[in-house]
């Protein structure tokens, strides 16, 4: 770990947004520490901008003790780790999936929250930025799985920042619309014509854009707090209409 640079932990840090933000706040003169299971595609990452790599699943309550243990001190800690499995009807919902989606986004944010929140308040200027998504704000059909999951995991990010009010560490939550990354591949387990085809017409986000609003609420005056900040491309207007071009 460096002495000279602040230490910032970004999860789910092996691709799209967790790697986009790893080297953005790199770049904003952080130590980056990224922890994902695909520990060498983050280690090629570190190696990228001086940073290091631990193997982390979210899911593995003993895996997220191991990794907040490999971690003496932190300024800035980004849940960004999870994700979307299925998109079917909920009266035909698949229960491993949202098993999968309610560990990985819900209890997979409050072991790490609980794990390094300790160390972002001694740091004296705490950050914990959220990455939830507009299915935390609005629902879509065939998407309740993951609209439930995301909502709770808002739901317990925003009691934090009420929990610890008055204590020198800020609450974020970014929620980004459509963002061209692994996401829809993951969601439909691997189907690339189908995940395409989310983005098809319109000009979603690059995993940059959102890396660039999450390094600009961690940069601000300790006393600015950006509870809440949504970004979607220009083209989304909801999870349900997006203007799309023949």
């Amino acid at each position: 770990m460096s002495e000279q640079r602040p230490t910032a932990v970004v999860t789910g840090a092996s691709s799209g947004i967790g790697a986009a933000t790893a080297r953005t706040l790199a770049a904003a003169g952080f130590h980056v520490v990224l922890g994902a299971r695909r520990v060498q595609r983050c280690q090629e990452i570190a190696d990228e901008i001086d940073g290091t790599a631990v193997a982390l699943d979210v899911l593995d309550a003993g895996s997220v003790a191991a990794f907040a243990a490999a971690i003496p001190a932190a300024r800035v800690l980004v849940n960004n780790a999870g994700g979307a499995k299925g998109f079917e009807p909920a009266v035909a919902a698949d229960e491993d999936q949202w098993r999968w989606m309610w560990e990985a986004n819900v209890l997979g944010t409050l072991r790490m929250t609980r794990a390094l929140l300790p160390k972002l308040i001694a740091s004296g200027d705490g950050v914990l930025v959220t990455v939830t998504s507009i299915a935390a704000l609005e629902t879509y059909d065939n998407g309740s799985g993951y609209t439930s999951a995301k909502h709770a995991q808002a739901a317990v990010h925003r009691t934090l920042r009420g929990e610890h009010l008055g204590q020198p560490v800020r609450f974020v939550e970014v929620a980004p619309g459509m963002v061209e990354t692994e996401f829809s591949l993951v969601r439909f387990g691997g189907d690339a014509e189908q995940a395409d085809h989310v983005y098809a017409g319109l000009t979603p986000l690059t995993a940059h854009d959102v890396a660039e609003v999450i390094a600009f609420a961690v940069t601000r005056p300790p006393h600015v707090n950006l509870d809440l900040v949504v970004v979607k491309p220009r083209d989304q207007h909801s999870a349900m209409r997006s203007f799309r071009r023949a």
